[in-house]
């Protein structure tokens, strides 16, 4: 539950404050919101984990929930893009301050990817 209030306080935090409230921040917040029960299953069971670069990645080859995952990474570039340009950055830098924020709140058991690109579990 901790997580999933981190998580709702973080996309509210996104579409009300850094997007402005845009109608289609509210979207992607909606859409994220949705499919985040699937994702933390999908991490809970090692199917996927959270890349250095703040995006869900494949462990092991698998391609479970692919058109979810993917639909996932797309939004939160879309989300990272906003952010950079309201903070004069990129989107990658934006992405990978994300996964050291996304890494601290993980649950144990979790799978990350550090800076260097190693995977390891939480």
């Amino acid at each position: 539950m901790k997580t999933k209030s981190i998580l709702t306080m973080t996309l509210v935090m996104i579409s009300l404050v850094l997007l402005g409230g845009n109608a289609w921040a509210e979207d992607i917040k909606e859409r994220m919101t949705k499919r985040l029960p699937v994702i933390q299953d999908l991490k809970a069971r090692g199917v996927v984990g959270e890349n250095s670069q703040g995006y869900l990645s494949y462990l092991k080859g698998g391609d479970e929930q692919k058109a979810m995952v993917a639909a996932e990474n797309a939004d939160r570039k879309v989300v990272y893009l906003a952010i950079a340009k309201q903070q004069g950055t990129t989107a990658e830098h934006v992405g990978r301050r994300r996964a050291l924020q996304i890494a601290e709140k993980a649950k144990a058991g979790e799978w990350l990817q550090n800076a260097s690109g190693e995977w390891y579990q939480k």
